[in-house]
């Protein structure tokens, strides 16, 4: 019964990850698809720059969640299985950037994984997110703060004395979204990435 109910969460955080929340949110709020706009991404970053503060909100904090519930309940479910903790976070961050439901072609995972480790690493995750918003705040650029934080969280979670299992997940979650953000980084290179609200100036 153990095992399947394992089993259970595992398909449970695979598919509330994959929930295009928002390529949804945006379908609800401006009746188009958020695919056809800017980067193209369905993630926050580009929701809010093209729909807006609230539609990029909602996004935020919904994609995080799906990251954050089924690790959350799976830490109190089975409080004596951290490798299955692992598992749900990873399989949620599969689900958002690899969504069976457009077609297996999602997010960066930055939001969800956001949620996934302030379940599993709330301080190490703290300090993640102020370096976030920092390097937000000196670059001008969402991505460069995403990569930021993928960088600072399993050096976070290493100093502050963090489970190996736990940092060995950060860094592969890091490194993820460092893969994900190529584009990002050549449009750096570039001068071509789009700022906070949109186009640099």
């Amino acid at each position: 019964m153990t095992d399947s109910r394992a089993a259970g969460l595992l398909i449970f955080s695979y598919l509330a990850g994959g929930i295009p929340t928002g390529y949804l949110v945006v379908k609800h709020l401006k009746g188009y698809d958020i695919r056809t706009a800017g980067s193209g991404n369905p993630g926050t970053a580009n929701v809010y720059r093209n729909a807006g503060a609230l539609a990029g909100a909602v996004t935020l904090v919904v994609d995080a969640l799906k990251g954050y519930a089924p690790v959350h309940l799976g830490l109190r479910l089975f409080p004596d299985r951290p490798l299955l903790a692992v598992a749900l976070g990873a399989a949620a961050i599969v689900g958002h950037n690899w969504t069976p439901f457009l077609r297996f072609k999602g997010g960066k995972g930055v939001a969800t994984s956001a949620g996934v480790f302030t379940a599993l690493l709330p301080l190490p995750m703290g300090v993640t997110a102020a370096a976030f918003l920092i390097a937000v705040k000196l670059s001008g650029h969402i991505s460069v703060g995403s990569m930021a934080g993928a960088v600072v969280l399993p050096l976070a979670a290493t100093l502050l004395g963090a489970p190996a299992y736990f940092t060995g997940a950060a860094a592969a979650a890091g490194g993820l979204i460092l893969f994900k953000h190529i584009p990002n980084l050549k449009r750096l290179r570039q001068n071509k990435e789009l700022g906070i609200h949109g186009p640099s100036a």
